[in-house]
């Protein structure tokens, strides 16, 4: 370009804002307009605001979260742990329940009893607990009634025969007992 160009301003030129926080020649801070007065150390010692006191509390909210992340940590390790011996546990109910049929046909003898009865001991100390026995009152979240009948040796809704059992594992049912269940004959006469 050049002086001569109809573009150019040659009255206005161009302005360079220096926006350094020191000076170039002298090192020293700038103080701008947007800044205040420099600080004195009268000033800070007059903050109220202790270091050690600032940095004791820092510690304590750093080791809080810590121990929170420690608990979730522990809680999450707990629940994948039940989910995975849980999901074990289910697909053992086969083997589990070709045991009880076997010992019901009174085929659970010699070496092939001793394998079931340490599976079963083994399940039972992990935490599956069974049920769903003939006499129990039926209850639709933990038993699935295949048949039904009217009797007059029940008061409540009865589970009179029990097809398969139910297993459950934590307090969470793994499988629903299959059962027949009886109701008092009063409910047919309605």
């Amino acid at each position: 370009m050049s002086d001569n160009d109809p573009g150019v301003n040659q009255a206005e030129g161009v302005k360079i804002t220096d926006k350094r926080k020191l000076d170039p020649e002298t090192g020293a801070p700038r103080a701008s307009d947007a800044q205040e007065a420099p600080v004195s150390d009268l000033d800070v010692a007059s903050d109220p605001v202790d270091p050690v006191v600032e940095l004791t509390a820092d510690l304590q909210r750093l080791q809080a979260e810590f121990a929170n992340y420690r608990k979730r940590v522990e809680r999450d390790r707990e629940t994948t742990r039940d989910l995975v011996v849980s999901n074990t546990l289910t697909e053992l109910l086969p083997v589990i329940d070709d045991i009880g049929r076997a010992r019901t046909h009174g085929e659970l003898e010699g070496a092939f009893k001793s394998v079931g009865e340490a599976l079963e001991s083994t399940i039972t100390r992990l935490g599956l607990k069974p049920f769903g026995a003939p006499g129990d009152a039926f209850d639709p979240t933990k038993h699935e009634a295949i048949s039904h009948e009217y009797s007059a040796e029940v008061s409540t809704s009865t589970c009179m025969n029990v097809f398969q059992p139910g297993y459950e594992f934590n307090g969470r049912i793994i499988r629903a007992a299959i059962v027949s269940v009886a109701d008092p004959e009063t409910a047919n006469a309605e």
